[in-house]
């Protein structure tokens, strides 16, 4: 995003929107190589927004301009294509379809009013969809189904509708039909005997989604309905979320472009009619809800944001409320995302420009009001999910739910300069992401990026690469803990008289073994003065900082009490430096003498995921030494499984789970507690 040229013929500039009505935001939603990119290509070409369509394969589309999209072929973030149909400017947000990305998909959500979900006559539904379904249900987002590429050798358009009615549930019914002459019948208006049953269906689930009580009688009785009212009812249906109208498509022949975008500009809902996010000052008050009133308070939030090699960066955003305009100061504020590296901020800025954007195009316009999505370059310091306001009245929009990333991945510059390109561009990627948690591993000393999978991970390592730092990657280590078995007993002597001042210390220490969680205690037992009271505090220091540093492994030292019972002083030699040597000797003695063994961090896992794959799952499970705790039903079809795993185990399964279930599993994790572990993984482990 940010470039001023085009290499697939862009047509002219964009026009604002002056009315909120005049706009319908609507995001792409299906699974990988169901044809959103190329169906939002076809739409472009179709209203003269680009002289010509690109292609997926040849990497030259307006929505995948990223060139991680071009290398992998299939779209990897959020991109913006306005249309225009009539007076109604349709923003098309293509989103990526692989589960890897779905932070884009929801980021997507935030910024549409309604979702054209499109899938593939070719394909079927197959679980990964159903769970793309959910996530807009979720939100209550508003849907129409497209089925594309109908022009494919293995299409075939009715078995792929009784597909999705199986697959999403009542509410989704056809309004076009292909016929045998290559077009398509709209059933709510054809008086052809042969698609009857399929009208009868269609007519019947508007009447039942109308507000008029007396429709479904009278039709009943053999009154036919007046177009006009079952169209409206049908517009009302689908602007409420309750009736998801299916239509083919074909981006290559142009089947079903002209209906689709009708459909869109007609029965989508506008901004005026989306109810909008809630909304409280910078200091938590709530604040009365918003309305898409380009004359009310400003309030705008960042749904994505990118960094162009020319222009910097660059910020998407959806003006919730109020209009935006160039040349006038905004608030930024950033709350309540601290955990993925994302500091709370609140900073008053400047909009130079507004632009509209076509995928990485930007097109100047001079202002952009409630409703409507635009571009900002050189905000500084926003970064995504960030609100934009006026400066005398900071407000906060509430955040969506980002997932949380799994997988860790532990990321190495390959020289000194290197170093320095990483941190620049960690902070770039970070702002931009936020599925993206960097952490800094101050046990282990690696820097590791939780990624939402691989191909996540690939593009993140293609991002930091092409900024300039050549990294590798490596093992991610694991945090562990050392413990003491049984009770020990220790003797810490540092005695040196040689040239000087002296130094001289004593004591003996007895370590016992204390339960899981219990953390660290120091009991003092001297009698009759063998340690003077002012150097007693100096073992407990040197003790702890041993504890931190670990002893045979390495590792820091947990859930031990340590009893000082003797020891010896100088009235001239001994010091507080002194005793703290001591105090760490006698630590290491007493491990020398006991042993001590490996604890590894355990997690405690939530796993959702079809019954079809709950054997699988329980089983892989068990072969990464888990515990089970239970099962339970959590709705039709989906079980939840709770679990004990240890973390070493857990490094790559946001990856395996998705490979068991298909794409359909999901988990989350949380730490637990650390156990012993087993003898032959400490033996590697030392």
């Amino acid at each position: 995003m940010g470039s001023k040229h085009s290499e697939n013929g862009h047509s002219a500039g964009a026009v604002a929107v002056d009315d909120p009505a005049k706009v319908r935001n609507v995001v792409l939603v299906g699974p990988s190589g169901s044809g959103k990119t190329t169906l939002a290509e076809a739409l472009l070409a179709g209203t003269g927004v680009v002289t010509r369509a690109g292609s997926v394969t040849e990497g030259n589309t307006v929505c995948d301009h990223d060139p991680a999209a071009v290398r992998q072929q299939r779209s990897v973030g959020l991109a913006v294509a306005p249309i225009r149909h009539g007076d109604i400017k349709i923003n098309l947000i293509d989103t990526p379809g692989y589960a890897d990305f779905v932070g884009e998909l929801r980021a997507g959500l935030r910024a549409a009013d309604a979702a054209l979900f499109v899938v593939s006559a070719a394909e079927g539904v197959d679980a990964a969809t159903i769970t793309l379904w959910e996530e807009c249900a979720t939100v209550g987002m508003p849907r129409a189904v497209v089925v594309a590429r109908t022009d494919h050798q293995r299409a075939d358009v009715a078995a792929e509708i009784a597909s999705c009615q199986a697959a999403f549930g009542a509410g989704v019914v056809p309004l076009y039909l292909p016929d045998d002459d290559g077009g398509l019948v709209n059933l709510l208006i054809t008086d052809d005997p042969r698609y009857e049953e399929e009208r009868n269906t269609l007519i019947e689930g508007i009447i039942a989604e109308s507000e008029d009580e007396t429709l479904m009688d009278r039709y009943l009785g053999g009154e036919d309905i007046d177009q006009g009212t079952l169209i409206a009812d049908l517009e009302t249906a689908v602007a409420r979320g309750s009736f998801h109208p299916v239509m083919p498509v074909c981006a290559l022949t142009g089947l079903g472009l002209p209906e689709l975008l009708d459909g869109m500009a007609r029965a989508f809902p506008s901004p005026l009619e989306h109810p909008l996010p809630e909304v409280t000052g910078v200091d938590g008050i709530p604040q009365p809800r918003l309305e898409a009133d380009p004359n009310g308070p400003l309030v705008a939030e960042v749904v994505r944001t990118a960094v162009d090699s020319y222009v910097g960066r660059v910020s998407l955003v959806r003006v919730f409320s109020g209009t935006l305009r160039p040349e006038r100061p905004v608030h930024v504020s950033g709350h309540g995302m601290a955990d993925r590296g994302h500091e709370d901020h609140d900073v008053d800025e400047r909009v130079a420009h507004i632009y509209s954007p076509l995928g990485a195009n930007l097109r100047e316009v001079p202002y952009c009001v409630a409703g409507d999505l635009c571009a900002l370059t050189k905000l500084s310091s926003a970064e995504t999910g960030d609100t934009v306001s006026a400066p005398e009245k900071p407000l906060l929009m509430a955040p969506w739910e980002m997932p949380e990333p799994l997988l860790p991945v532990a990321v190495v510059p390959r020289s000194r300069s290197d170093e320095d390109n990483l941190a620049r561009n960690l902070g770039k990627l970070v702002a931009g992401d936020p599925t993206l948690r960097l952490e800094r591993n101050a046990e282990t000393h690696q820097l590791v990026l939780w990624c939402m999978g691989e191909a996540h991970a690939d593009v993140v390592l293609a991002r930091l690469r092409a900024g300039g730092a050549e990294v590798d990657t490596e093992p991610v280590r694991v945090a562990l803990r050392e413990t003491f078995g049984s009770q020990a007993k220790g003797h810490g002597r540092h005695v040196k008289q040689s040239g000087g001042h002296g130094q001289y210390a004593v004591c003996d220490i007895i370590v016992d073994p204390l339960p899981r969680g219990s953390g660290f205690e120091f009991v003092d037992k001297i009698v009759g003065g063998a340690i003077p009271n002012q150097f007693i505090p100096s073992v407990e220091k040197g003790v702890r900082a041993q504890l931190e540093r670990g002893l045979q492994g390495g590792h820091p030292v947990v859930d031990v009490r340590v009893t000082l019972v003797d020891g010896k002083a100088h009235s001239v030699d001994s010091s507080d430096a002194a005793f703290q040597t001591a105090g760490s000797l006698a630590l290491k003695d007493a491990a020398a003498n006991g042993g001590t063994s490996l604890l590894e961090p355990v997690d405690e896992v939530t796993v959702r995921l079809p019954d079809d794959h709950l054997g699988t799952v329980l089983g892989d499970l068990s072969s990464r030494r888990g515990r089970v705790l239970g099962t339970e039903a959590e709705s039709p079809g989906y079980t939840v499984i709770r679990a004990e795993v240890p973390e070493t185990e857990l490094l790559r399964y946001a990856v395996e789970l998705r490979s068991l279930t298909s794409g359909t599993g999901t988990y989350t994790r949380r730490f637990s507690r650390y156990d012993p572990l087993p003898h032959a993984l400490a033996v590697q482990a030392k």
